[in-house]
């Protein structure tokens, strides 16, 4: 069979939703699947938690690193979230759009609005929880945050969850029920390839 000649062209999937309802996990999930997907690490300038490791979980700068790379434009995004910064590096999504893989991000709903308006045929998907008293119960098994910060997450989940509408498409993740919802992104991302979008970035 000879080759068609048509060039693959790369897809951006951006994977927002509110803290701790599961994008790690369900990007994870996507990515064991599909090898060709590539998933952008993010940059931060919060502490490592307990079992993080540099350059796989996070890119975890200083703030004064953070500072250089925001005057150097290096971002594609950043944000200041719960006194910590975080931020989507244009070599990180660029370098694997280049391979011919396709990207996936995962940032918060204000990363999100950002990108919307700087990649151009981004496909935008929220992880939304079954209902938001499960997802606070989600958040208070990590255990991981002071009762100062929790109470900040769970006043920003609720805010988050009002900007569902933003996104091309929604998906409830539900609990112990991981190849559901991959299964419906993986459908949200198929059909969306059909329409081969150009990306610019």
């Amino acid at each position: 069979m000879k080759p068609s000649g048509k060039k693959r062209v790369p897809l951006v999937i951006v994977i927002s939703g509110p803290s701790g309802v599961g994008k790690d996990v369900v990007i994870d999930a996507i990515i064991g699947k599909n090898p060709n997907f590539h998933h952008v690490i993010t940059a931060t300038t919060r502490e490592k938690r307990p079992g993080e490791v540099d350059g796989v979980d996070y890119y975890f700068l200083s703030k004064a690193e953070f500072m250089r790379k925001i005057d150097a434009e290096d971002f594609l995004e950043y944000a200041e979230v719960y006194g910590n910064y975080y931020g989507v590096l244009k070599s990180e999504v660029q370098h694997a759009l280049h391979a011919g893989k396709d990207v996936i991000l995962k940032v918060d709903v204000q990363g999100a609005a950002t990108l919307k308006k700087k990649i151009a045929g981004a496909l935008f998907i929220f992880l939304a929880p079954p209902s938001i008293d499960d997802l606070l119960e989600r958040m208070k098994k990590r255990n991981a945050d002071t009762d100062k910060v929790m109470k900040i997450r769970i006043t920003k989940a609720r805010e988050e969850m009002e900007s569902e509408k933003l996104f091309d498409h929604s998906v409830v993740n539900l609990r112990n029920n991981l190849d559901k919802t991959v299964m419906s992104v993986h459908g949200h991302i198929n059909k969306y390839r059909k329409t081969k979008p150009a990306i610019r970035i």
